[in-house]
């Protein structure tokens, strides 16, 4: 009999009552160091106080409306976010892939209403992940995402990562914006160089097309910026992020320059859950938290003294680690081993990590990890480590 629960995961036999910071306890009491946080989303920890106390008292006050009436908290949310980047306006949804589907109407609908109808196409990368709506797993184009969904959505075209005579070559005056990762997140954990984000944009302001940014993985001061892009000094027309501005509250956003945005008038998106009182105010102590010069430099800090611990690793376990990649604390360890394998193995070291494209394990810890839990977290991978050698 099939579960009541869809079984489109692949889940591990555990489950946590509780956490606090970087840790989680299971049903038994046991303590696991999360270096997964939720994939990238728990960014300040499980059980924040400031968040905890924002949660209790706006649920004690009003959870929902609706997008039919003027939202203060949804307001205050915009305003930071306006002042913190690039963006003029913003549409607040539930989720990454709502985001991204906001930002494919977005461009599309800027075109048309440019008078260039025809104008719709849209430029992604392999090894890319936006999301899994039929709009979103269209875009990504893998057989992973897409296999028995046909037919796909038209309209994008997805390009070899780092092939620039190709990206040149297909931006004509069909496309209407071009999709990328900074740092592509469930692809393996791969850093775009500085130089590709400056060229890609480069030729985006030469033909015309919008630039899309995905930053729902790599957004939120995970990489030491407040987002990624800030790191080459450019700026996009749209941004999509989600997982970390909410801190496991369901909470995403779509960031626009006011002429990007120029052609969603009223009646053009909705939605009834996103930026709801709760799912703001929740953003909004996030931001003054992560939008702090001090915080961010501490996670440079941290992902430096992370990211040589690593290194360390995996000079030592050399049949089951082959290099280590990534920006701040979004950091991938490429495994010679499955890197299914290695996260269980660190399940039975209590340390959790999440697999990742290119059979990378990702580290993702909150932002909030300590020096020493830092030191401990290696030390458990270490652990995991040794124990996959005595099975060679």
């Amino acid at each position: 009999m099939i579960p009541a629960v869809l079984p489109t995961y692949s889940r591990a036999k555990m489950s946590f009552e509780s956490g606090e910071g970087s840790w989680l306890t299971d049903q038994d009491g046991t303590r696991y160091l999360d270096l997964g946080a939720g994939i990238a989303v728990t960014g300040l920890g499980h059980a924040h106080p400031a968040l905890v106390k924002v949660v209790q008292d706006q649920a004690a006050r009003l959870w929902h409306t609706s997008n039919l009436y003027q939202i203060p908290h949804q307001d205050e949310l915009a305003a930071k976010l306006r002042e913190a980047t690039f963006a003029d306006t913003m549409f607040f949804t539930n989720s990454g892939a709502e985001a991204m589907e906001c930002a494919i109407k977005m461009a599309r609908k800027y075109w048309y209403d440019k008078g260039q109808p025809k104008r719709v196409n849209i430029i992604t990368f392999t090894g890319s992940f936006h999301g899994r709506t039929l709009a979103t797993i269209s875009a990504a184009g893998s057989e992973k995402l897409t296999k028995g969904f046909g037919p796909l959505l038209p309209g994008f075209i997805n390009l070899p990562a780092g092939d620039h005579d190709a990206l040149q070559e297909a931006l004509d005056d069909t496309i209407a914006a071009v999709i990328v990762e900074p740092v592509q997140g469930e692809g393996g954990i791969i850093p775009l160089p500085d130089a590709c984000l400056k060229g890609l944009r480069d030729l985006c302001d030469s033909t015309g097309a919008l630039m899309i940014l995905d930053e729902i993985q790599c957004g939120v001061g995970r990489t030491g910026k407040l987002f990624a892009h800030e790191w080459s000094g450019i700026t996009p027309d749209i941004m999509a992020i989600a997982k970390g501005i909410g801190n496991g509250f369901p909470l995403g956003a779509c960031l626009a320059t006011e002429e990007a945005a120029s052609g969603m008038t009223a009646g053009t998106h909705g939605s009834t859950y996103g930026g709801n009182p709760l799912a703001c105010a929740v953003g909004s102590a996030v931001m003054d938290i992560v939008a702090d010069d001090e915080f961010l430099a501490d996670v440079s800090r941290k992902s430096g003294l992370l990211r040589q611990s690593l290194e360390g690793l995996v000079a030592s376990h050399p049949t089951i680690f082959e290099l280590v990649r990534g920006a701040g604390l979004m950091i991938g360890v490429k495994c010679v081993v499955p890197n299914v394998d290695v996260v269980a193995a660190g399940y039975d070291a209590h340390v959790l990590t999440v697999p990742g494209g290119d059979n990378v394990i990702r580290l993702l810890p909150a932002m909030t990890i300590s020096d020493e839990e830092i030191k401990e977290a290696v030390a458990r991978l270490d652990r995991a480590a040794t124990a996959l050698e005595g099975k060679q």
